[in-house]
């Protein structure tokens, strides 16, 4: 039996132009594409991103990912999805999976790998970079993520903030993502260590909402909606640049 190929795509985080021009050529030419959403009801973000560079004739499978904790559900849902992907891989055809931002950096793409090793061992699966939305931040607020010797710290939040508050006392630059409803107790925090002034805010960076902020202390009760696919980058000072 031969098998199709599995190309997991970094999407960037949300311009369809940050997409890597390989990610693009796949795209264009892939006859399958499975989408990611986090329920039935809602739009896929992954597809508004990446319609405009797909073939015509493409078939888009949309698999939910939803935003649960529960273990025993979460690994259901992937290995439902994993055996979706494993049926087109077996008739021998190729799908792509797009994912927003890096494919390896807090995406569902991780989990439908690990399940589908599990499932189907022997598939063939080829993985394309993206551009990061702290990077997209970044560029759009010229802020210096990593200079000379300075250390990153990339942190997402909780509803225990204890390792965002860790993050926050250490040198260096901390991007703090996955915010979300927690949003004014980040600022609170980044109020607490000094860092609100210098500290850069986006959300739905790259896409038609996008919102960048240079001053956090404007975002005070603008409500719970702002701090989802919001990123926040903060520098804590320099131990040593060279």
């Amino acid at each position: 039996m031969t098998l199709g190929t599995l190309y997991g795509i970094g999407i960037g985080p949300g311009d369809p132009d940050l997409i890597t021009v390989k990610g693009v050529q796949l795209l264009s030419r892939c006859r399958h594409v499975v989408v990611p959403k986090a329920s039935e009801s809602a739009d896929s973000v992954a597809l508004r991103i990446v319609k405009k560079h797909l073939n015509p004739l493409t078939e888009i499978h949309e698999v939910v990912f939803p935003m649960i904790t529960k273990r025993d559900e979460l690994m259901a849902r992937w290995g439902a999805s994993a055996a979706y992907v494993e049926s087109i891989l077996s008739r021998g055809e190729d799908a792509c999976f797009p994912t927003l931002g890096d494919t390896f950096l807090y995406s569902t793409y991780i989990y439908l790998v690990r399940a589908l090793r599990d499932t189907l061992p022997e598939a063939r699966i080829v993985t394309i970079p993206g551009v990061t939305a702290f990077s997209a931040v970044a560029a759009v607020t010229e802020f210096a993520v990593g200079e000379g010797k300075q250390s990153v710290t990339i942190v997402p939040t909780a509803d225990d903030l204890t390792s965002v508050r860790d993050a926050l006392r250490r040198n260096g630059t901390v991007v703090i993502m996955k915010i979300g409803k927690r949003l004014e107790a980040v600022l609170d925090l980044l109020e607490e260590r000094q860092a609100i002034e210098t500290a850069v805010f986006a959300s739905h960076i790259g896409m038609p909402d996008e919102h960048v902020e240079t001053d956090l202390r404007k975002l005070r009760g603008r409500g719970e909606q702002i701090g989802y696919l919001s990123i926040i980058l903060a520098n804590m000072g320099t131990e040593c640049l060279e």
